[in-house]
């Protein structure tokens, strides 16, 4: 463990220079009610005259998807439509999708959805105009060509993937999860416009925003401290806990609704600075094998990564404490974190989130650990996860 310790922050440090180095990005986004329509200006101004929409059929259906894109058909600007994606894109949609742009001749591409259209939007707009096998970009920095203004829309409060330069697509062979993540892949700009989200099902809700909360706090306890990631993490955090239970209870409240498209925007920010970490890497085990969503697997993890690392990250989770109003000026940081942490897990029962999946097999543990670990030996993270941990972990997580 000593070396696999020394070896992960010889390659951090390494990470972190290539990171350094990278061109800076620009945030440009509308927020509000009506924002919708300021981006489509704002393409418009940008002189786009072909723009392809890539979101989700489902969407589609319930009109959502032409209430966001209406400001775009108002100025003129011609609609293609890429609606093939499903839940955990995978590289044969992106192969779809690019096509379908190669053939529109698309001069942008617009994201309308959750993060799995954002992350699809971004894959197929690099896809489309090169004839390399997406696959060859897995990892950081490996797109060298230019690739077409990507704009996005998102229709949930989760992922923050409006503001990720990363896309998470699944390698069906393998039920996998890969990032492709790269400064080509920024959005140019986006929109959170609560007017989208208003009366989501109350699962998807719950789902997303705490997905929101494991970025927040992952990049708040992260061994980086880069930019403005404590700091914006914060912000999504304190949001989080004050408004994430009125948004699951009362879909129709514009306020929380709101705030939840904020939390998002900026827990996004935060970990397109610092990075994910272990919870991220059980919960892409979860999701490449069983099609666990996400965020369910995101706050099922939570909680227990957060333990295992407590000894490593008490002061950061003692703050998280006092953030969110937990104990009082006298109690210790060993009670703040442990409070906080059994906070995570009442917001999470609160919300109707299960602790557990069925889905989970006792006998896919050996083999799902073995992959976690290695995804977690990639993050910044304070402490790494060995097997025995993370087949404990599943083993918490796993119904029968």
């Amino acid at each position: 463990m000593l070396l696999k310790r020394f070896l992960h922050r010889c390659q951090l440090a390494l990470l972190r220079f290539l990171v350094d180095f990278t061109p800076p990005v620009n945030y440009l986004v509308f927020s509000g009610a009506g924002s919708a329509d300021q981006l489509c200006g704002h393409i418009y101004r940008a002189g786009k005259k072909r723009v392809l929409v890539v979101t989700d059929k489902e969407l589609c259906n319930l009109g959502i998807v032409e209430r966001a894109i209406s400001g775009l058909r108002s100025r003129g600007i011609e609609i293609g439509l890429y609606d093939g994606v499903l839940p955990d894109p995978t590289f044969e949609q992106i192969s779809e999708g690019s096509n379908v742009m190669r053939t529109f001749g698309g001069d942008a591409v617009l994201g309308v959805g959750g993060g799995s259209c954002m992350d699809a939007a971004k894959i197929i707009a690099a896809a489309a105009v090169t004839d390399e096998d997406p696959r060859q970009w897995v990892g950081f920095n490996k797109i060298k060509h230019d690739v077409p203004q990507i704009f996005c829309i998102p229709t949930t409060s989760g992922t923050g993937a409006e503001t990720t330069m990363g896309g998470v697509v699944k390698n069906s062979e393998l039920r996998e999860k890969t990032i492709i993540s790269d400064a080509r892949l920024m959005p140019a700009a986006a929109a959170l416009d609560p007017d989208l989200s208003m009366n989501l099902p109350s699962a998807i809700t719950a789902a997303t925003g705490m997905d929101a909360l494991t970025h927040a706090i992952e990049a708040y306890i992260s061994l980086w401290d880069r930019g403005t990631s404590k700091a914006s993490s914060a912000v999504a955090i304190d949001l989080i806990y004050k408004y994430l239970p009125t948004a699951y209870a009362d879909g129709g409240n514009i306020e929380a609704r709101e705030s939840m498209s904020l939390a998002a925007y900026y827990a996004g920010m935060a970990i397109n600075q610092v990075n994910v970490g272990n919870v991220h890497a059980i919960a892409h085990q979860l999701g490449g094998r069983y099609g666990i969503p996400h965020g369910v697997a995101n706050a099922m993890v939570l909680p227990h990564v957060l333990e295992f690392c407590s000894d490593k990250a008490l002061f950061a989770l003692a703050e998280l404490g006092r953030l969110v109003g937990i104990g009082d000026l006298n109690s210790s940081n060993a009670v703040l974190a442990k409070d906080f942490i059994i906070s995570v897990s009442d917001l999470r029962n609160q919300v109707g989130i299960s602790p557990q999946s069925e889905l989970i097999k006792k006998e896919d543990h050996s083999v799902l650990a073995e992959a976690a670990v290695r995804e977690g030996a990639t993050y910044p993270v304070r402490k790494l996860l060995d097997k025995e941990t993370t087949i404990h972990i599943l083993e918490k997580l796993t119904l029968y």
